[in-house]
């Protein structure tokens, strides 16, 4: 028999870019339900607190339900949400950052630990925001 480590750790990122800025925000969590979902919308809330927030994604099943709608409530209209067609992520722009991310940090890579990958994670979305004009130019959008 050979040892096995038994079940992976897993951990999902969930993330938003601002197609006019290039400014993400990602969090990293042990799982990615509709919980981690209304985390998100509320991180982008609080993060832009004035304005209109549009946000574009799929129709995935955790993307409704009481808690992502309890945030759309709260943030009186100030949050809309633009569901894409299902099985076009080529349509929403993190997607193409995902991959550059996948490129740039995970692939071919062995992590030591979860902590080091997730702190890997976390330094590639900080150096990013440092320079927004690169996460334009990744989800095709221009600097305004």
């Amino acid at each position: 028999m050979i040892p096995t480590p038994g079940q992976p750790k897993v951990h999902y990122g969930l993330g938003a870019v601002n197609y006019h800025t290039g400014q993400t925000v990602v969090i990293i969590r042990k799982r990615k339900r509709r919980l981690e979902v209304a985390e998100l919308l509320q991180t982008l809330v609080e993060k832009h607190s004035s304005g209109t927030i549009y946000v574009a994604w799929d129709n995935a099943s955790t993307h409704q339900d009481d808690e992502v709608e309890a945030v759309i409530r709260a943030a009186a209209g100030r949050l809309v949400l633009l569901y894409l067609p299902t099985y076009s992520p080529w349509l929403n722009p993190i997607e193409m950052l995902w991959r550059h991310f996948r490129r740039e940090v995970t692939h071919c890579e062995l992590f030591e630990t979860v902590k080091v990958l997730i702190e890997a994670s976390y330094d590639f979305f900080h150096r990013y925001n440092q320079t927004p004009d690169k996460v334009l130019s990744i989800i095709g959008a221009y600097s305004s």
